[in-house]
């Protein structure tokens, strides 16, 4: 069984802060309600905040060369959000794959090496590019099809806090 170790700083109590940052705007008021009803059941456990950076409009049947601008244009976006001593995950097809059990195991490991601070990237439809990449402790997996930006946002908070309520021996997770 899993349980999360809160830090101690000074005497205080301090809980893990967890960024989202991604690409573009969400317009569905559903993904907004389903995030927002996730944001409110994690503010229990971790500070959770969602970074939005604007997207670059893609042209149809743009090469290849422009799609390379596109993704380092969204790339000086993202990394200029990211904190220098966050533990950055990447949301990538090619990352690595976990279980629920393995994705709590990661957070609260995260948690016990010192990290304050864990920031989730999500790109646009085209993708991270190689800077954003580089910038990451680990590239993750959920699944080998592409989910929208928007319904990944949704994904990834719902399993921050299935990994939480696993930590925490708390039933739900199954």
């Amino acid at each position: 069984m899993l349980y999360v170790q809160i830090l101690i700083n000074a005497g205080k109590k301090e809980i893990l802060k967890i960024t989202i940052l991604c690409v573009g705007k969400i317009k569905e008021s559903f993904y907004r309600e389903a995030i927002g009803e996730y944001a409110k059941r994690l503010s229990r456990y971790c500070k959770l905040e969602i970074v939005e950076v604007a997207d670059e409009k893609t042209p149809d049947k743009a090469s290849a060369v422009v799609e390379e601008q596109i993704r380092e244009r969204e790339a000086y976006r993202l990394l200029a959000h990211l904190e220098e001593r966050a533990c950055v995950y990447t949301l990538e097809i090619q990352g690595k794959r976990y279980t629920s059990e393995g994705f709590a195991e990661a957070i609260n490991q995260a948690g016990l090496s010192g990290q304050s601070h864990i920031t989730f990237v999500i790109g646009g439809s085209l993708g991270l590019h190689e800077k954003v990449r580089k910038r990451s402790y680990q590239a993750v997996s959920f699944s080998d099809m592409t989910f929208p930006h928007q319904l990944m946002r949704v994904i990834l908070c719902e399993q921050i806090y299935r990994a939480y309520r696993i930590m925490n021996g708390e039933p739900y997770h199954k």
